[in-house]
Formats: structure tokens, C-alpha cells, sequence
């Protein structure tokens, strides 16, 4: 009787611990659209000038992991640390292992270059700090990165790769 209590008792704690840390691995990897990248701090001194400044040198890459799916990204949000959002207002498809660059400033968006403007010439990420949210328009999280510069940019370039 011993014997099968105790197997029981492991048993269940194994199953628990399965469960607990089962999702939350498998949320990370719950969507095909991943930050692939983020230049945050755009080269050069900061300028948010929509003429001449340097925001259109910010830059989020997002990229389509599937193998088989392509993803439309209307309806995504892209949101830093302080909830400032960008949500994808177009049509914008995303074939299997395709990225999109995600640029800061004014410009043309194109499928077949790969660009996004914010159409804002604000920056959006930190310089030394932020979290970068990618939200599904069903409002649950696709991916979540979180960045200091000493801690994440080794090289000091400006940029942060995720997910090779």
C-alpha cells in the first residue's frame, strides 16, 4: 500500500510540474510572427525630425516563422514598455519565413520591400531600457522581449537579434 501511495504522490507531482511549466514554454513559441530583431537605437545623434532626423533608421523586424502558414498582420499591435501602440491599419501578408521591417517616420509602406512606416516621427523604443510587445488582433501576446543596452548589446551597435 506504501509503494502505491508514494508512486501515486509522484506521480501527481510530476504531472503538476508538467502543467505549470508546460505552457508557459510553449507560449513563447505559440505564434508563427516573432520579433526577429530591433534596431532601437538608430544610428547617429537621436533627431525626430520628419525631415532629415533619423527615425526611419529605428527599426522592429518581424518575421513569419510557419513553414506553411502565411500570417496577415492587419490588426497586429506592436506596444513598448509604456503602451505606446502601433497597430498594422492595412493588409499586409506575411508568406512562410517573409519579415516585414517595421520602420520609425514617414514613408510608403511596400509588401515587395518589405516596409512598414509608424507614419509617426517620434522615436519608440529606449536607448538604454524597454519591452517590446507583438499582439495578435485577438489581444493575446505573440511575442515579448525585454532589453537593457549593458545587458542585451553586447557589440553596442544598437541592435538586439531574437529568435536567429
Amino acid at each position: 500500500m506504501r509503494i502505491r501511495h508514494a508512486l501515486t504522490a509522484v506521480a501527481t507531482a510530476a504531472t503538476i510540474a508538467a502543467v505549470t511549466t508546460g505552457p508557459a514554454q510553449a507560449a513563447e513559441y505559440s505564434s508563427a510572427l516573432k520579433v526577429r530583431g530591433v534596431q532601437y537605437d538608430a544610428p547617429g545623434t537621436d533627431s525626430n525630425r520628419c525631415s532629415g532626423g533619423n527615425t526611419k533608421n529605428e527599426y522592429l523586424t518581424i518575421k513569419n516563422y510557419s513553414r506553411t502558414a502565411t500570417v496577415n498582420l492587419k490588426g497586429y499591435v506592436v506596444k513598448d514598455a509604456a503602451g505606446t501602440p502601433f497597430t498594422f491599419p492595412a493588409s499586409h501578408k506575411l508568406e512562410p519565413g517573409d519579415y516585414v521591417k517595421l520602420r520609425g517616420g514617414k514613408g510608403t509602406d511596400s509588401d515587395a520591400n518589405n516596409v512598414v512606416y509608424r507614419q509617426n516621427c517620434n522615436f519608440l523604443w529606449n536607448n538604454d531600457k524597454d519591452t517590446i510587445y507583438l499582439i495578435k488582433p485577438s489581444g493575446t501576446r505573440a511575442d515579448v522581449h525585454s532589453y537593457t543596452k549593458r545587458a542585451n548589446d553586447a557589440d553596442g551597435n544598437g541592435y538586439i537579434n531574437y529568435h536567429g
